[in-house]
């Protein structure tokens, strides 16, 4: 096995914040109507914040995207009264709205699910371990810019890990993280802020939707297939089958005792329910599916996962803070 390295930045990282505020405004659109239609794109850093996009929904009143955005902003530590606001939101196309009212996929495109057994939350372990640091680091000193990366070696132990945390010293850091305990191996070479103390956060970086889609999945072990999850409502599914695709990967994995991970891959034509192709991998090596197969095409199609996974009534937000993988609140981690 090759050496495997994986990146995690915290929920306060400039794009993570952008991120959260597309999924905030999502879940506020999705409680006023469960049907409602949403993609949002928030731009951010520095003295603006710009929030584009498509929101169609059935509402007494539009959602202010600006509170939401000001909220966000306030719960991670930044102060919104020092930004200003920029919003240029309108309704879907109706062009793409034919296909979906239909029950199509929003979206065409290839979604992967992973699972694994390197850990309990069933992700790789470079990703699991990287994670873990920064909850560390917030746990002790509240929300703050910070990234984590860590590198196996082929024997799966922690060989480097990089550390960056904006306004900590290195003995901080190290009062935050217990690195013995979360890396199980003492002699790993523990890089803190190469490049001196930092500041970050938005007065230094600038942040996107969708920048972080690698850590927001499984980190570069597995391949990325679509595109990004957040500030898009269930029936695009670049998000919505990835979720499902995730479920059933962990299905497969928990009713295979003896294989170690599980790759599922499912493609989509925007406007069409049934999915084009489904692929399983166990290990590698291509699995078949037999009488199964047309039942876990039915159970991927748009309206099928949003029922089934209740996506028309999830707080998003809690998705986009840590990524989409290994809680047990969500319900695509869900299975019996």
């Amino acid at each position: 096995m090759p050496f495997r390295t994986a990146e995690a930045v915290s929920p306060a990282h400039p794009d993570k914040v952008a991120d959260q505020i597309s999924d905030a405004i999502l879940t506020e659109v999705m409680r006023r109507d469960p049907a409602g239609r949403v993609a949002v794109e928030t731009l951010i850093g520095h003295s603006t914040c710009a929030i584009v996009g498509e929101i169609t929904a059935k509402m007494d009143a539009p959602v202010n995207v600006s509170d939401v955005a000001a909220a966000v902003l306030t719960e991670l530590g930044y102060d919104p009264n020092a930004l200003s606001f920029v919003v240029d939101v309108h309704e879907q196309s109706p062009d793409i709205a034919k296909g979906v009212d239909n029950g199509g996929a929003g979206d065409q495109g290839i979604m992967i699910g992973y699972a694994c057994r390197d850990n309990e939350e069933m992700i790789p372990q470079e990703l699991y371990l990287a994670r873990k640091i920064l909850k560390a680091i917030v746990t002790k000193y509240g929300m703050r810019d910070a990234k984590a990366q860590v590198t196996l070696d082929p024997a799966g132990r922690a060989y480097r890990v990089v550390v960056s945390a904006e306004k900590l010293t290195e003995a901080e850091v190290r009062e935050a993280v217990d690195f013995n305990a979360i890396l199980e191996k003492v002699d790993a070479h523990i890089i803190i802020n190469p490049a001196g103390p930092w500041t970050g956060g938005l007065d230094a970086d600038t942040g996107v939707t969708g920048r972080k889609i690698v850590q927001d999945a499984y980190g570069p072990r597995v391949p990325v297939g679509g595109g990004a999850f957040s500030g898009k409502d269930a029936t695009k599914v670049d998000r919505s089958a990835a979720y499902a695709a995730r479920r059933m990967a962990l299905s497969i994995l928990k009713a295979t005792p003896d294989a170690h991970e599980v790759r599922v891959e499912v493609a989509y034509a925007i406007g069409l329910a049934a999915p084009l192709a489904l692929q399983v991998f166990i290990d590698g090596k291509p699995a078949e599916l037999g009488e199964t197969h047309a039942n876990a095409l039915e159970m991927l199609e748009p309206a099928n996962i949003i029922r089934d996974l209740r996506l028309d009534a999830t707080d998003f937000r809690k998705v986009a803070a840590w990524g989409s993988f290994g809680n047990k609140d969500f319900t695509w981690e869900q299975i019996v």
